[in-house]
């Protein structure tokens, strides 16, 4: 409620300090429920996408196109799959620090 008055009051848009990454945390507040949701839809498609990209396989001319184009959206599902139940915060950690 805070954040909603300080919007329409008008002193976000002063705020000059606040980085990009500040104001991605803040915008996205998925909850625990939400990212299981979002972890559980992609796993689905991306699994779904998989077998129906090795059962076209077979069909005659077309089959290799298909299979190519499921197959990678169902690994591209995956990724999204693993990167929506990690919080925006975390990432933003993990990905400023050094790994040496």
């Amino acid at each position: 409620m805070d954040k909603l008055k300080s919007v329409l009051s008008g002193e976000e848009a002063r705020r000059d300090d606040r980085t990009i990454l500040e104001t991605v945390n803040d915008a996205s507040t998925l909850g625990w429920g939400t990212r299981l949701k979002g972890f559980v839809a992609c796993f689905v498609v991306g699994a779904a996408c998989t077998v129906l990209g090795v059962c076209v396989l077979f069909i005659p001319r077309i089959g290799l196109t298909l299979f190519i184009v499921f197959y990678t959206f169902g690994n591209i599902c995956a990724l999204c799959r693993s990167v929506s139940t990690i919080p925006c915060k975390e990432l933003n950690q993990n990905s400023c620090q050094r790994s040496f």
